[in-house]
C-alpha cells in the first residue's frame, strides 16, 4: 500500500547523507594551493563581516545554525542548492560543449540500462503527461558518438524523487535510467514531464531560506548526465519553457542554453530534441 507520507526535510537530508557517505572523493591538490584557497575563503568570510559588522548573537546564531544542518544531515541538500552552481560556473567556462548545470542531491548510480529508445520505469498509473525526449550526441566537429552513455532522471508529476520519498512507496528506479546512443549518437526516450517542487524546508535549510525571505521551489526539470569514452561528463538540468519558478530558481541554477520548448508531434504527443556536444577529456587546469 502507498503512503500518502510527505517527505521531510530530514527523511531526505538523511537519504542523501547515506548516498553521498557510500563514496569515497579524493582530490590531488597540492598544499600550496590548498593553503591559497583557504587563506582567500577566510579573507573573504573577514571582509563581510567587518562591512556588515556582523554582531556576536548573529554569529552564535549562525553557529547554532551549522551544527543544526550537520545533524539534520542537510548538508548535501544545503550544498547543491546553494553552492554547486557556482562550482559548476567555474569550472565549465574554458570548455565549448554543451553547457551544464549543478547535479543536485538526488543522484543514483546504476540505473537500468534501456538501450538506445525507451521507456523510463514508471508506475502502471504514473501520473503526469507524456512526453517524448530525444536527441543526438556528438563531439565537437559534429560527428555522432556511438555508445556515448545518456543517464536520466528527474522527478514524478507530484515533485517527488525515486529512493528520496521518505517512505511513499515510490519503486526504487521510477523515472530513472541509462540509454545508450545508436550508431548514430541519437537517443529516443519517452518519459512524463516533472513538476515543480519545494526542496525539504521544514529543517535548517527552510530557516535559511526564511531567513532572507525567500521561497524554497525549483522549477520542473531533468536531470542528465551525458559521456562517452574520451569525452568530458556533462552533469546538466534542462527546464521548459515559461514554466512556473523557472525566473526565480531557489537554486539559481537556471540558463538559456538549458530551456526545452516541448511541441505536440504527429501523434499529438508533447516531443523536443535536445542536443548534447561533448569536449575531450582535458588535462587538469589548475596549478598551485
Amino acid at each position: 500500500m502507498t503512503s500518502t507520507a510527505v517527505p521531510t526535510a530530514a527523511g531526505s537530508g538523511s537519504a542523501a547523507t547515506d548516498k553521498f557517505k557510500g563514496s569515497r572523493f579524493t582530490s590531488d591538490t597540492s598544499t600550496e594551493r590548498a593553503a591559497a584557497i583557504y587563506k582567500d575563503v577566510l579573507t573573504k568570510l573577514s571582509e563581510v563581516i567587518f562591512e556588515h559588522e556582523v554582531t556576536y548573537d548573529e554569529y552564535r546564531v549562525l553557529k547554532q545554525w551549522l551544527i543544526e544542518v550537520g545533524e539534520g544531515g542537510e548538508w548535501p541538500l544545503w550544498l547543491d542548492v546553494f553552492l554547486e552552481h557556482f562550482i559548476e560556473d567555474s569550472n565549465s567556462r574554458i570548455f565549448n560543449g554543451t553547457k551544464g548545470s549543478i547535479e543536485g542531491p538526488y543522484y543514483v548510480p546504476n540505473a537500468p540500462e534501456l538501450g538506445a529508445k525507451g521507456v523510463m520505469p514508471m508506475r502502471e498509473d504514473e501520473k503526469g503527461t507524456q512526453f517524448v525526449f530525444k536527441g543526438q550526441v556528438r563531439d565537437l566537429d559534429g560527428t555522432g558518438i556511438e555508445g556515448a552513455s545518456v543517464e536520466l532522471w528527474h522527478a514524478d508529476a507530484d515533485g517527488y524523487y525515486s529512493q528520496f520519498d521518505d517512505g511513499m512507496g515510490i519503486p526504487e528506479w521510477n523515472l530513472r535510467g541509462t540509454f545508450t546512443t545508436d550508431a548514430e549518437g541519437n537517443f529516443h526516450i519517452t518519459t512524463v514531464q516533472p513538476a515543480p517542487y519545494q526542496i525539504p524546508h521544514d529543517g535548517p535549510t527552510g530557516e535559511f531560506i526564511a531567513s532572507y525571505g525567500g521561497h524554497p521551489w525549483r522549477p520542473a526539470h531533468l536531470h542528465l548526465k551525458v559521456t562517452a569514452p574520451g569525452k568530458r561528463l556533462i552533469t546538466t538540468q534542462l527546464y521548459f519553457q515559461g514554466g512556473k519558478w523557472v525566473e526565480d530558481d531557489v537554486a539559481g541554477a537556471v540558463k538559456p542554453e538549458l530551456i526545452l520548448d516541448p511541441k505536440p508531434n504527429a501523434d499529438g504527443i508533447d516531443e523536443v530534441t535536445y542536443d548534447f556536444v561533448l569536449d575531450p577529456v582535458s588535462e587538469k587546469r589548475f596549478v598551485a
